[in-house]
């Protein structure tokens, strides 16, 4: 069906994205360190442990900055270096040493919306948008297609996808509800599209709102939809360059 071109995570919840090479999937778990951390606001009812929705975090969707960072995690001592142009970098544990993150990202926030109070991570999974722990996979024929509306080029880092596919037509990925899918050595049910926000419209360098992503998805394709959100059902290692194909 098609090859994995590119694994992203996403250390913390709308702060910043990492380009990995090869990862381990986990039945009924996220990608590995993917929002394994979130940014809670002042105004957050998240309860310290279990999953809420994306409205109880600092979210790209009110704060577009946010789309320009960088991410870069060290797994043997978990510490994390974010990078934005405006502000340049801070390497942090975010276990211990949020003082440092907060000083860092709050130049980053308008003033007149909720600012950042403390970082948090739920019980045992990543604090994906979604309800359920899941992983996000990308099409990029379908990213593709959604640049030859736009007439230009487009970041696939806009959609903050955890893995993209190659080698597949335009929009594939919207018969693969319901569906099972082998990626690698790991085995995933595809469980509904990812309706997209205006995080999208953000440029991942500047993070200036410079494009209409929401309205060439509406004009173009009738939806506002990017992507797709799985469960994996089957432990197994995932790469850059391995097979994908629905079962």
């Amino acid at each position: 069906m098609g090859t994995v071109a590119q694994i992203w995570r996403h250390p913390i919840k709308s702060h910043g994205r990492e380009a990995i090479d090869a990862t381990h999937l986990a039945a009924g778990k996220c990608l590995p360190w993917d929002r394994h951390w979130a940014v809670v606001h002042e105004r957050t009812k998240f309860d310290g442990e279990n999953w809420a929705m994306c409205r109880n975090f600092m979210i790209g969707t009110l704060t577009p900055k946010l789309a320009g960072i960088w991410a870069e995690l060290d797994e043997d001592t978990g510490r994390l270096t974010l990078r934005h142009q405006d502000i340049g970098s801070v390497t942090f544990d975010p276990d211990t040493e949020e003082h440092l993150f907060l000083d860092w990202v709050t130049p980053l926030c308008p003033p007149e919306r909720d600012m950042p109070a403390a970082i948090v991570k739920a019980e045992g999974r990543g604090m994906t948008d979604s309800a359920f722990p899941s992983i996000s996979l990308m099409n990029r024929a379908s990213h593709a297609a959604v640049e030859q509306a736009l007439g230009g080029a487009l970041e696939q880092e806009r959609w903050r996808g955890n893995i993209w596919l190659d080698g597949l037509a335009p929009w594939a990925e919207e018969q693969w509800i319901g569906k099972t899918i082998r990626i690698g050595g790991a085995t995933l049910e595809v469980r509904e599209p990812i309706r997209r926000c205006l995080h999208t419209a953000a440029n991942p360098a500047s993070g200036d709102r410079d494009v209409d992503t929401i309205g060439v998805l509406k004009t173009g394709f009738g939806h506002q939809n990017f992507g797709v959100y799985a469960v994996v059902t089957q432990d197994g290692p995932v790469a850059v360059g391995d097979a994908a194909e629905v079962l």
